[in-house]
């Protein structure tokens, strides 16, 4: 992996220097390590040919320390009479261009995402890109309920973009369910963690209300203090003075315990 800095903000008033903070990823074995160390897929940019990872407050599940809380088993026992079946395919072996997985996942964008978020040529071009592993498949009597893009890789696993029918979202909860699934099969099958993205902004904290054992990316250790992490999510976007460093009260006392 090669990991290269882009220059950002510069405020001289209180001396910040902003750079954006990438990782190119030069072969498939290197992805355990990239989460590892707070990266994330990027694909805002259709034009560009190999596997980009930006830095960011990325969140994980530390499976040792999961265990279903009373939301996960509520929402369980709501999706319970749809007797929903898990498949885990190989990208390989899945059919990208099945009409009916094409016309699922466009409709899913429309009335979810937005076109101007994630146009169909944009998810195409996600689903091109080697980072993507498996496909996490959800139906119920033959009918597909929905869809998860998944990086499957030793013990990890990065639940990167899900697909569900809407139909379900308020009766069922179907989206959160299909998260604790994912979480849930990785613990059962003997992997160590699991990437749920980043944790940014009041909407982040779902995922920290619903799932035990998390740790979110400091920018230069995976931290468990949750309260921090939803004091942050929700002041995110409050003006800042300056970075988090420069607005310690005691940054000698940080630095010894780096």
């Amino acid at each position: 992996m090669k990991i290269f800095f882009s220059e950002n903000r510069v405020d001289y008033s209180n001396y910040t220097f902003d750079y954006a903070i990438y990782c190119w990823k030069e072969s498939q074995q290197e992805l355990p390590e990239i989460y590892e160390k707070g990266f994330l897929p990027y694909t805002g940019d259709l034009s560009i040919e190999g596997d980009i990872f930006y830095l960011a407050r990325s969140l994980r599940v530390d499976l040792d320390n999961f265990d279903d809380t009373s939301e996960n088993r509520r929402v369980n026992r709501l999706v319970e009479p749809l007797k929903v079946e898990l498949e885990v395919v190989k990208k390989e072996d899945f059919d990208l261009n099945d009409p009916t997985f094409v016309e699922f996942c466009q409709e899913y964008i429309s009335q979810r995402i937005g076109d101007d978020n994630m146009s169909m040529e944009r998810w195409q071009y996600i689903l091109s890109r080697e980072i993507g592993t498996h496909i996490f498949r959800f139906s119920s009597e033959g009918k597909f309920l929905g869809f998860i893009l998944t990086a499957l890789d030793k013990d990890i696993l990065h639940y990167w973009f899900a697909f569900f029918d809407t139909e379900y979202m308020r009766t069922h909860s179907l989206g959160k369910w299909m998260m604790w699934r994912a979480i849930r099969w990785a613990k059962d099958n003997g992997l160590k963690y699991v990437y749920l993205g980043t944790a940014y902004k009041p909407g982040a904290l779902y995922k920290i209300r619903d799932h035990k054992g998390l740790a979110y990316y400091n920018g230069y250790e995976w931290s468990k203090d949750i309260e921090k992490l939803k004091e942050l999510c929700k002041t995110d976007l409050e003006p800042k003075e300056a970075d988090h460093f420069k607005m310690m009260g005691d940054k000698n006392g940080f630095l010894r315990n780096l």
